[in-house]
């Protein structure tokens, strides 16, 4: 005889996923903005057409780039916080890079209908915890939200120059000093290794092979989806009086050739300093590094270590990027260049 005791349980019911085709706009914005980082320098923020933000110097700086799953990244690989923590972080180094300190951001986000809500809540935990960690006092004032079949993120930055002049890529002078405040390679290094391991035998992106990457190459992969750029030395930087600077996002080769075209100049950079692997320093993007010229009696800020000098250029090599004297070719990442179109 089969008692109740006996009888087979059934498994318990599974919770159901809300995504975003089960809820308004405004419920899901309602469930996002209370996990977003408040700016101080917000004086109306969300719930208006648009933010009030102060503007104490009287100028701002402003930015703005995109994320697009498949050419920018894979969800295979980046958790929803890894996506808002990168959107975040990138912006931020573009800020920084004009001797800015961050302040606000403006993040627009585009979904498929079927995505989970805990998507967005998880990009808005990454955003909020970027801001914290990089850049306090920096918060998220508004946005928009939209239906796509990729996954996008798009946001603008501003930034306080707080009564210091931008530095522009248009300064670089013959002789000052050519550093960088932050690592060089170690991201092109994780995205190599993800395309390479992170994958399946098909080439799909695989998020256990993934995970393991991030356990046997933590520093790399790491750097890839989840950089910390050096935000504070931007403004650092802008103090000690650098005469030229730019986020190396590109790749070191390719944005020190944009400082140097823009100036005028050539760039010359000691290979003692670009570490052992100096193609992988000189080409490999995403880095998110401040590059800076100085004057050539100034003392670095803390952070910055030398890499070259900038030399004089005639008209037909104005741009030249040299290591030890020798031309070296300008190359790096390009959206444009090498996308398999595949959106993993």
């Amino acid at each position: 005889m089969t008692t109740a005791a006996d009888a087979p349980r059934s498994a318990p019911p599974t919770a159901a996923v809300e995504t975003l085709a089960d809820l308004s706009e405004g419920a899901v914005l309602g469930r996002i903005f209370p996990r977003l980082p408040t700016a101080a320098a917000q004086l109306l923020g969300p719930g208006d057409d648009a933010a009030v933000i102060a503007s104490p110097d009287g100028r701002f700086v402003v930015t703005t780039d995109m994320m697009i799953q498949g050419p920018d990244f894979r969800l295979a690989w980046s958790t929803p916080h890894d996506l808002g923590w990168k959107a975040a972080a990138t912006n931020l180094s573009d800020v920084a890079a004009m001797g800015a300190r961050p302040t606000a951001l403006v993040v627009a986000i585009a979904a498929p209908p079927s995505t989970p809500v805990s998507v967005l809540e998880g990009i808005a935990d990454g955003l909020r915890d970027c801001c914290e960690a990089l850049a306090p006092g920096c918060g998220v004032v508004g946005g928009d939200l939209s239906a796509s079949d990729a996954l996008t993120l798009a946001v603008t930055a501003f930034g306080d120059l707080e009564g210091r002049e931008p530095v522009l890529r248009s300064g670089a002078r013959p002789g000052d000093v050519v550093a960088l405040s932050g690592r060089l390679g170690d991201a092109g290094r994780g995205l190599e290794l993800l395309f390479r391991l992170g994958v399946d035998a098909d080439g799909i992106p695989n998020l256990g092979r993934a995970n393991a990457l991030k356990v046997s190459h933590p520093t790399e992969v790491a750097a890839q989806l989840t950089p910390v750029p050096p935000i504070a030395s931007g403004p650092s930087a802008a103090l000690a009086g650098a005469t030229a600077m730019l986020d190396v996002s590109d790749g070191l080769a390719i944005d020190a050739g944009r400082i140097a075209r823009a100036s005028g100049v050539g760039i010359d950079f000691d290979s003692a300093s670009l570490g052992d692997r100096i193609e992988v320093a000189l080409g490999g993007g995403e880095d998110h590094g401040l590059l800076a010229t100085f004057p050539p009696d100034a003392v670095l800020p803390t952070g910055f270590r030398r890499l070259g000098t900038v030399v004089a250029a005639s008209a037909v090599n104005v741009g030249t990027i040299t290591v030890d004297g020798v031309a070296h070719d300008q190359g790096g990442w390009d959206p444009y260049r090498g996308w398999d179109g595949a959106a993993g």
